[in-house]
């Protein structure tokens, strides 16, 4: 009651031996400015320029600022950096969400192109990176790197930032961009860790033709693998909560099931040394298929806004900490004897995920385009493409944790300067692209897209996520609006008797749904 801020801040600076006290210093400190974050967050909801990520990092930056003012230059953080904090704790429930929430027929439809996209265009961005940063490094003596060090920063800087693209991209008015990007986001994180993981785990002193494919191999394995044991767990928590009906009795048992179970999709795959973010994804998406709409009408308003609500807390606290986390002054102080390095390592690595990126968004585009041959199937026009290639370059807290995976030991950079310089250039294109990239990419959708109101009929009509159901004033609505839409999907497919979308619903409505419930 008595401390006051300034003495908490010291405090938290490192100058207290009372390390409980601390922390739980740091916990009200941390959550009364998250409150802030949500509400200039509210205010700056209608703002053209400012989204809610990039106020939660100002605040943070700010936040660093003042703590490193009255720890005198000793701190600029409340608390210390843990990946393992970021990839186990709040990176889950952001991806699930995703996945409950998206639009299935949007993302399906175009699950080739996000593939090709998230996956093979990781991989030319990955090589792009990667082998020009040693390039351009090694001769102008930037850094004294490994061959494992660059291969790293190609992953870290092949990740691009699907959080940020939730704040950037609204899925109602755009939902082909929206899944595209955002789809391809989820592959593309997936692969940049699966990549990160395969750095480490190979011996690189003896590169071959066997070490290519076995890498090859068990990255294919990875994906297959991550994705199935996603859909299991989601069918499993499905086929449960029919059979044994939880809300006849309590809603909370089968709104706690739904939760623990999508975590333990995530965990297992930890585990097994899969990709937790793959498989977390595709359970949301077979959790909002099949075991949503077994739930009571209360469970799945309670179930819809509870995830949701949980993927925004956690948004918010990792551009919050980013932000706050840009001022440590132990990174800065060991390249302050070469300051031109970071600028130039920071420049040439922008320049690499530009031309990376472009490298595979308008050569896959074309390849796209020439795939669909159908009227009905939307091709992607140089406007969208030009969107793709503008919302994928924001680089965010996956990049950040991978290099201090890489480069950091326990949260502290190495008295390495290579490493610091990575550490630095990571923080300054993190929050460049944040910045610059996810301000302007919102009036770059409106001014390229202006919304129509053909556009808002066909957004209204689509029940693919539970989200939209719940728009309605009553929840038994729900059964009309879906039932209209599949009209509307039927109509929009040409000779719906010989697509793949048509087999896949005649094997879901005979066999999946018994089984597993659903609308």
């Amino acid at each position: 009651m008595g401390v006051g801020l300034g003495s908490v801040l010291i405090k938290l600076g490192g100058l207290s031996s009372d390390s409980d006290q601390v922390s739980v210093e740091s916990i009200v400190l941390v959550v009364g400015l998250l409150c802030v974050c949500i509400l200039i967050g509210h205010l700056l909801e209608k703002a053209q320029w400012i989204n809610e990520s990039v106020a939660a990092l100002l605040i943070g930056l700010f936040t660093g600022f003042i703590i490193l003012l009255k720890t005198h230059g000793k701190s600029s953080r409340i608390l210390q950096f843990d990946e393992d904090l970021f990839f186990i704790y709040l990176l889950p429930p952001i991806i699930f969400n995703a996945g409950f929430q998206v639009k299935k027929k949007h993302f399906f439809r175009n699950f080739m192109t996000i593939t090709m996209f998230g996956a093979a265009g990781t991989l030319i961005s990955f090589c792009i990176i990667s082998f020009g940063a040693k390039l351009l490094f090694e001769a102008l003596d930037i850094a004294n790197l490994e061959l494992r060090d660059y291969l790293a920063i190609g992953a870290i800087f092949s990740a691009t930032d699907s959080v940020c693209t939730l704040q950037v991209l609204n899925q109602n008015e755009t939902p082909l961009l929206y899944s595209l990007v955002f789809g391809e986001g989820v592959v593309n994180d997936a692969t940049s860790v699966v990549l990160f993981n395969a750095i480490q785990k190979f011996d690189l002193s003896q590169i071959n033709s066997m070490i290519v494919f076995k890498f090859v191999g068990d990255f294919f394995y990875l994906f297959l693998t991550s994705t199935l044991l996603g859909v299991m767990i989601g069918l499993l928590c499905a086929f449960i909560i029919k059979r044994l009906y939880f809300g006849r009795n309590s809603a909370d048992r089968e709104i706690a099931l739904m939760i623990l179970m999508a975590y333990l999709s995530y965990i297992m795959a930890e585990l097994f040394n899969l990709s937790g973010i793959l498989t977390v994804f595709f359970c949301g998406i077979v959790m909002s298929h099949y075991t949503w709409h077994n739930i009571t009408e209360q469970s799945r308003v309670t179930t819809m806004y509870g995830f949701e609500t949980m993927s925004f807390i956690a948004e918010t606290f990792i551009f919050f900490y980013v932000g706050m986390d840009a001022l440590d002054i132990e990174k800065w102080r060991l390249v302050s004897s070469s300051p031109w390095k970071p600028i130039g390592a920071s420049a040439i690595l922008l320049g690499l995920v530009l031309i990376g990126r472009a490298s595979f968004v308008f050569p896959m585009s074309y390849l796209s385009n020439l795939a669909k041959k159908s009227k009905n199937d939307s091709k992607l026009k140089l406007k969208q493409q030009v969107t793709i290639w503008w919302a994928g370059l924001m680089r965010g807290a996956v990049s950040m944790a991978l290099a201090y995976n890489q480069f950091a030991k326990s949260g502290h950079t190495s008295q390495e300067p290579g490493n610091a310089i990575m550490i630095t250039c990571t923080i300054t294109i993190v929050l460049f692209c944040t910045v610059v990239f996810g301000s302007l990419t919102k009036p770059l959708v409106r001014s390229m897209f202006p919304r129509s109101n053909h556009q808002d009929i066909m957004v209204s009509s689509e029940p693919s996520s539970p989200n939209s159901s719940l728009t309605l004033p009553l929840l038994a609505d729900r059964l009309e609006s879906e039932g209209g839409d599949i009209v509307f999907s039927i109509k929009v497919l040409s000779n719906p008797t010989h697509t793949l979308h048509h087999h896949w619903k005649k094997f879901d409505k005979s066999i999946m749904r018994p089984v597993f419930g659903g609308k």
